[in-house]
């Protein structure tokens, strides 16, 4: 039997890819702190990297760029210069995808709880979400570092993240961009919505479920509620 999916009562949502159009600022970030270390930065294709904390993207763009990657010094004052770059203008330049803001405004007046898990910093996440108007909407923003010691991956930010807030899997929808996000999803027994305008590399055929798949943020309100799901 087939029934109407109905809006679940939380929302997750990733921030890099998902929320937050975050190529422009990380990419004038990353090539800041290759200048700053005195590294060349050859051709990359950035976007297809974001989603993993920095240190990962650093490091994988140092192993196709430099023979033999770097050492963990020479990567610990690489996440330094980027971090020194982007903590002061690279953050400006990460806007809402269209209709994102409205969403949420949307999905606050129909009573819904609303959730970030990212990997980003927890003091950038706090300062973009309040710069684009949208940080009050949230209950909790939840990333590695919002506790020592850090959570391992998003699987275990959602988890506690439910447990604190007396979550049910069932009643949780998990909006995001990437595998880590799908496979976290699944891992906690919710759905998965994927956004296709982030950086991820979820396949159509996927073997994580994918509940929904969502070009743009103004496609998500009005399909919701008519989105068929066997009962």
């Amino acid at each position: 039997m087939q029934a109407v999916y109905k809006l679940p009562k939380a929302m997750l949502f990733d921030l890099d890819g998902t929320l937050l159009d975050s190529l422009p600022g990380i990419a004038y970030s990353t090539r800041a702190a290759f200048t700053a270390c005195g590294l060349a930065m050859g051709e990359v294709e950035l976007r297809t990297l974001i989603g993993p904390p920095i240190r990962t993207i650093l490091a994988k763009i140092a192993l196709a760029d430099v023979a033999g990657g770097l050492s963990e010094e020479q990567l610990d004052r690489l996440v330094q210069a980027f971090r020194l770059s982007y903590d002061n203008e690279g953050w400006k330049m990460t806007p809402h995808y269209v209709g994102a803001a409205e969403l949420l405004r949307e999905l606050r007046a129909k009573g819904k709880r609303l959730f970030v898990v990212s990997n980003k910093p927890r003091p950038i996440s706090l300062k973009i979400l309040e710069a684009e108007g949208t940080l009050e909407l949230f209950e909790e923003i939840v990333t590695r570092d919002s506790r020592r010691p850090a959570y391992s991956g998003k699987w275990e930010m959602m988890s506690s993240l439910m447990e604190r807030h007396g979550l049910e899997p069932q009643d949780c929808l998990m909006v995001g961009d990437t595998m880590e996000d799908a496979e976290a999803a699944s891992a906690t027994g919710m759905k998965f919505c994927l956004m296709t305008h982030g950086y991820g590399d979820v396949p159509e055929v996927s073997a994580v479920p994918v509940a929904l798949r969502f070009d743009r943020f103004s496609e998500l309100m009005p399909k919701l509620a008519q989105e068929q799901c066997i009962d």
